[in-house]
């Protein structure tokens, strides 16, 4: 582990057990109204999403893993825009750049969004824990 993560997590695990938690008291998506899709240590919740055509999507890292948003380039609908967190261009790039150097990693509270124009199903994953499952589908509609 990079000893710059390393001091992160631990400030932020300090910070949340001598503080109170950003979850208490809201009413969204596991307990937060600030964002749609919360990343946990094995997956995203939820792990299917349906908003309309020009919805913004939040996603936040609400674990101690680094974590991405990386849509899979043929997953989503042809006209789509390609999205990442890291705002990388295409799958590739995303995925080159994460092997180099934790491109597009999400810490602890950090967050990424998209914004949903073309109405169909979109599939993404985390990079680092693919094979472990982690993936999940926003389906937009008109």
């Amino acid at each position: 582990m990079h000893r710059r993560r390393f001091l992160e997590r631990a400030g932020a695990a300090a910070a949340a057990v001598g503080g109170t938690t950003a979850l208490a008291g809201c009413s969204g998506v596991l307990g937060n109204e600030e964002y749609d899709v919360g990343m946990v240590a094995d997956g995203y919740r939820p792990d299917e999403l349906t908003v309309s055509v020009g919805d913004t999507v939040v996603w936040e890292n609400t674990s101690s893993r680094t974590h991405t948003v990386t849509a899979y380039e043929g997953g989503i609908p042809e006209e789509a825009d390609y999205f990442a967190s890291g705002g990388y261009d295409d799958e590739d790039t995303a995925r080159n750049a994460w092997s180099e150097e934790f491109g597009g990693a999400l810490e602890t509270g950090d967050r990424f969004s998209h914004t949903f124009i073309v109405p169909g199903q979109y599939e993404y994953v985390c990079i680092p824990h693919e094979f472990g499952g982690m993936y999940a589908t926003v389906i937009v509609e008109e």
